[in-house]
């Protein structure tokens, strides 16, 4: 009960940054998702994707992918040396979700992750990215069902895996 509560009221946090054009509310994608609170304009850098800078080695060691079990972490990969861990230290951003049709883009720059609007988002419309998450393993059926995708885009992949090339 205690951990619920210190969770409903982080989100409260959250959802009363009026700085930002979005607000973070349930999803039906999954678990939370930031919508639209005013227009924005294509093109708009809406947030940064903050949290702990980790290595790969240390998010591994932290966040062990397990075989068979459903992935879930906020890891973003800035490059081969620096991931960030958004679940320590993280911002708003953690709470967008993936979409096969996306709405948003995120752009690495100066070593820093950016959330910026790829076309005009109208008041109400969740922000969402494609977030391409690649393995260095084939994709297989298994794989694809350990990432899954529910953003009930018409041209969804079923995974948030990107397309192998």
């Amino acid at each position: 009960m205690w951990i619920r509560w210190v969770k409903e009221v982080r989100l409260s946090v959250i959802m009363t940054d009026t700085s930002l054009p979005f607000e973070v509310r349930h999803s039906p994608i999954q678990g939370f998702g930031g919508y639209a609170t005013r227009p924005i304009a294509a093109g708009t850098r809406i947030i940064e994707y903050a949290g702990e800078r980790l290595t790969p080695e240390a998010a591994e060691a932290r966040y062990p992918d397990v075989s068979g079990e459903r992935h879930h972490t906020y890891l973003f990969a800035i490059d081969d040396e620096v991931v960030v861990d958004a679940a320590v230290d993280g911002n708003e951003a953690r709470f967008l979700n993936h979409s096969c049709a996306p709405n948003c883009d995120a752009v690495i720059d100066d070593g820093r992750i950016w959330i910026d609007a790829i076309h005009e988002i109208e008041v109400g419309e969740e922000l969402v990215y494609d977030y391409a998450y690649i393995l260095p393993e084939r994709h297989t059926p298994a794989a694809k069902k350990r990432f899954p995708c529910g953003c009930g885009a018409i041209t969804c992949r079923g995974t948030i895996l990107a397309k192998k090339r």
